[in-house]
């Protein structure tokens, strides 16, 4: 929730740890600053790999909130859990190509993006263990 909404719900008395919607989640928040700072990151990649790996890391850093946004939509707890399952893969999928392109010397490691990455994994795993306790 932007710093504004925020505002704007305590104005009219909302408490704003309530998730009204996907936007609502720390874990979409934080996803979709990490698919921005890719996205940024994946400009300075050469053009040699524009097809290849600076493709490959921007789908999957877009799945990443996509799929937290599409599992929260959906009906069931259990569809929700699965989405933030796929949401983990993807991360993992992109916190490996970070690595690689590190290791190619395609980027220099930004410590900035793979912290935030490590804590959308931390997070979506948290959010999973909680919807899981909720099921049973």
């Amino acid at each position: 929730m932007s710093d504004q909404a925020i505002k704007r719900a305590s104005e009219r008395g909302e408490n704003r740890n309530v998730v009204r919607t996907f936007e609502d989640l720390i874990a979409w928040q934080k996803a979709m600053r990490l698919a921005e700072e890719i996205y940024k990151l994946t400009r300075s990649l050469p053009e040699k790999e524009r097809f290849g790996l600076c493709s490959q890391m921007r789908r999957a850093a877009v799945s990443v909130p996509s799929n937290i946004a599409e599992g929260h939509g959906r009906g069931s707890r259990q569809d929700y859990i699965r989405f933030l399952r796929t949401a983990r893969g993807s991360i993992n999928e992109l916190r490996t190509q970070l690595m690689l392109a590190s290791r190619l010397e395609l980027v220099s490691g930004n410590p900035a993006i793979d912290d935030l990455a490590r804590e959308v994994a931390v997070i979506l795993q948290a959010l999973i263990r909680s919807l899981e306790k909720k099921k049973g």
